[in-house]
């Protein structure tokens, strides 16, 4: 069903906030979009500890009474902000007893994992358009996978460790990352602006798409079935994919067994595109010299892991993307769809429910 198809037909769009969002940016959304009703409860939300905090205090509980005030709030909705306590139990609840249920906004860029999780019917599917806030997230990601590349070209480890014994040692070599060849798994919105800023350093950039089109600052793209011929002679590695039955796995046993031994790995996606066992064997053999990782296959990362203690590896708790600018971003990607929405337009990432994605 295109959007075309589901726009309110009274010209207006009842949107009900499902997650965390203050009132200056409900503000800002109906100044951009003065046909949004935005109904909201704020002492039925859980308060945002931080920017990005889309789930909310997680101390934070209803009463009977008012889980059924939130219920039924967003049960009389055409269009959700976030899905319900971001939890795909109650997307599930709220999409079977809401036949008015037209659009759900999700919080994050891999928001299809939520609506997959939903485990929704083909009618539902279909009545409803769900979208994503892929992109919002480029530049701060992006950043950290300079930073992650940065870090391994620099020696990080050893500088740290150095520091931490006091070691005034004899002077080394650093490598540069002027002159390197990285490999950007996957060329969405991360992965172009992380081309972006390694070509502003000076690095080689391979990238990693299903479709031959020409992409700046991005010198080679190859098929991601390709993987393993062309990290061979890559100094850096950056994972940007999201996850899904179609990257699972993708970096895995046999890209490690190919890799120049040394490379820099960064993983900024999601954790199942990386084969973690196999990334973790490459680390302590030396194949991966430093790994900046900010997403796993399972979080948070059990305490257990060898990741968390290998002098080599920095652990992220998945918080790189997160920065003070993120709930405004959103905010304004959300009026810019309801907009498109109410006019009949496709919306902006728009999730693929067959891949989700």
């Amino acid at each position: 069903m295109s959007a075309h198809d589901s726009k309110p037909l009274d010209g207006r769009l009842r949107v009900v906030a499902a997650t965390p969002v203050s009132e200056e940016l409900i503000s800002l959304v109906i100044r951009a979009e003065p046909r949004i009703d935005f109904i909201r409860e704020q002492d039925l939300l859980p308060p945002s500890r931080f920017p990005g905090d889309h789930s909310g205090d997680p101390s934070f509980s209803r009463t009977a009474e008012q889980q059924k005030a939130f219920d039924d709030l967003v049960d009389s909705a055409q269009a959700l902000y976030g899905v319900p306590d971001e939890t795909p139990a109650a997307l599930t609840r709220t999409a079977g007893v809401n036949p008015k249920l037209r659009w759900v906004h999700t919080m994050p860029a891999g928001g299809g994992a939520q609506v997959k999780a939903a485990g929704l019917t083909d009618e539902q599917l279909d009545r409803i358009a769900f979208s994503t806030s892929a992109g919002v997230h480029a530049e701060p990601l992006a950043e950290f996978a300079v930073f992650g590349l940065l870090a391994g070209a620099k020696t990080l480890p050893r500088l740290l460790a150095q520091q931490r014994d006091k070691v005034w040692s004899g002077r080394w070599a650093m490598g540069t990352v002027s002159g390197q060849r990285i490999v950007i798994v996957g060329l969405g919105s991360i992965g172009r602006a992380t081309a972006l800023k390694l070509k502003a350093l000076g690095a080689t950039v391979v990238g990693t798409s299903r479709r031959d089109t020409a992409i700046e600052g991005v010198d080679e793209i190859v098929h991601p079935d390709r993987l393993a011929d062309v990290v061979g002679d890559a100094d850096g590695i950056v994972v940007t994919l999201p996850g899904t039955s179609a990257t699972e796995g993708l970096v895995s046993a046999k890209v490690f067994g190919a890799v120049k031994p040394g490379v820099t790995v960064v993983s900024v996606g999601r954790g199942t595109v990386v084969d973690e066992i196999a990334m973790t064997a490459a680390i302590e053999d030396g194949r991966v010299g430093f790994a900046a990782l900010d997403v796993f296959a399972s979080e948070p990362l059990a305490s257990d892991s060898p990741l968390w203690t290998h002098p080599n590896v920095l652990v992220s708790p998945h918080t790189a993307a997160l920065n003070p600018a993120e709930d405004r971003l959103i905010a304004e990607l959300f009026a810019r769809n309801a907009t498109r929405f109410l006019d009949g337009e496709e919306l902006i990432n728009r999730v693929d429910t067959v891949e989700f994605y």
